[in-house]
């Protein structure tokens, strides 16, 4: 629920009661997102772009954002968790807190796109488009530092570390006290969707992204030579049954309106054609979008996984990492920002979204602050072929940090 500062917020965000009026406020910043501004936000985001850093590394990437706060005289705190950073703008009357969130982080993937400012860093790439949401929040606090006037109450800008990361460095942030002494009435943060064209966003209301838990079984048995079968208490058959049962386990219990997601993706067993190993390694994840079947899950993973072991001779070890939990958008945030973009960009360039079974870190801020992630479309329409996220060839359309 909102709490009154929120909805006094919701209230006052329509156009009808936008002072000065929602034209001149909108002339104002087209005014200021002129092809100058737009040439340095395409400067920064290729600066970002060329010197990507790994979760909880970010060391040249809060540099980079400190020098532009400092130049713009932008008041700040760092650092949080190492390498986050807080700016801030306050209004010149009272009003609701509101933090506008991105991550900084870059994944361990070689670039291979051929652009002009590729990574400089081999195996570093931002192929999760995080260059585009610090770039996007930096405009954000060039735009409202000179709508200062206007504001009122106080805007958080959080520049987060380590979103790729388990346990992810919103989680950390907050357990450092990042709002302490002040405390948000809302939290919003946005992601780039390479599926959606340049210029549009999409919104969806309610549950959104999946938990997300990393899946660890070492199951143990007796190896040796494999043709002596009769010596053997063989891993590599007790984790293929595991496998196999685990899947059909989800299928028949999870709940039908619940969408889940069980992934192996590693499978290791260290033998030979004729050597059979003493243990197998599996490593997954498992996703779903409710908290309560998140939990019974678990058990029930440790109990397929367990029983099919020892009824072979062997054993388990299960290490289940939990990592962000669900997402879930408030409604009303949700809404009244999908109205205001409709108004602002047409109804033709706001979309309504699906529910993603990826997972984002930014679901520990909502836990506690009512909060919303909408999308921020970077394709190209020229564009032949289209990478996904966390791809080597993943690229964005400039084109969207106007919008953004």
């Amino acid at each position: 629920r909102c709490n009154p500062a929120c909805s006094i917020f919701l209230s006052a965000l329509t156009f009808n009661h936008c002072k000065p009026s929602p034209m001149k406020l909108k002339e104002q910043i087209d005014h200021l997102l002129s092809d100058q501004w737009m040439e340095e936000m395409v400067e920064i985001r290729r600066r970002f772009h060329q010197h990507p850093e790994l979760s909880f590394q970010e060391h040249q990437t809060a540099a980079t954002i400190r020098e532009q706060l400092e130049r713009w005289e932008v008041e700040y705190d760092y650092p949080f968790v190492e390498t986050g950073i807080v700016a801030r703008i306050q209004g010149i009357k009272p009003g609701p807190r509101i933090v506008l969130r991105s991550d900084m982080d870059a994944l361990p993937i070689q670039e291979h796109t051929g652009l002009p400012f590729a990574s400089q860093n081999p195996g570093v790439m931002h192929a999760c488009g995080h260059d585009i949401h610090m770039t996007c929040l930096l405009g954000a606090i060039g735009i409202l530092k000179h709508l200062k006037p206007y504001i009122e109450g106080e805007i958080l800008f959080l520049f987060q570390p380590g979103e790729e990361l388990i346990p992810g460095g919103a989680k950390l942030m907050l357990e450092q006290g990042v709002f302490d002494g002040r405390t948000p009435d809302m939290i919003i943060a946005q992601h780039v969707l390479p599926e959606m064209e340049a210029g549009h966003v999409g919104f969806r209301s309610g549950v959104y992204m999946a938990s997300n838990d990393e899946i660890y079984i070492t199951v143990k048995g007796k190896g040796g030579h494999g043709a002596l079968r009769q010596y053997l208490r063989d891993p590599i058959l007790m984790a293929s049954h595991i496998l196999i049962k685990l899947q059909e386990a989800m299928a028949d219990l999870a709940p039908a309106s619940v969408p889940t997601v069980l992934s192996f993706g590693k499978v290791l067993a260290d033998g030979a054609t004729n050597v059979v190993p003493d243990q197998v390694k599996l490593e997954g994840t498992f996703r779903t979008m409710d908290e309560s079947w998140r939990k019974e899950a678990h058990r029930l993973i440790e109990k397929v996984s367990s029983d099919i072991a020892k009824s072979r001779g062997g054993s388990v070890h299960l290490d289940i990492r939990q990592g962000y939990p669900v997402l879930t958008n408030h409604e009303k945030i949700t809404e009244t920002s999908r109205l205001l973009a409709t108004q602002w960009l047409g109804p033709g360039k706001v979309e309504d979204m699906d529910i993603r079974m990826t997972a984002e870190d930014f679901a520990w801020f909502t836990q506690s602050i009512p909060g919303m992630m909408y999308r921020l479309g970077v394709r190209n329409p020229d564009d032949k072929e289209q990478y996904s996220l966390h791809t080597s060839g993943f690229r964005a359309d400039e084109a969207a940090l106007k919008t953004g």
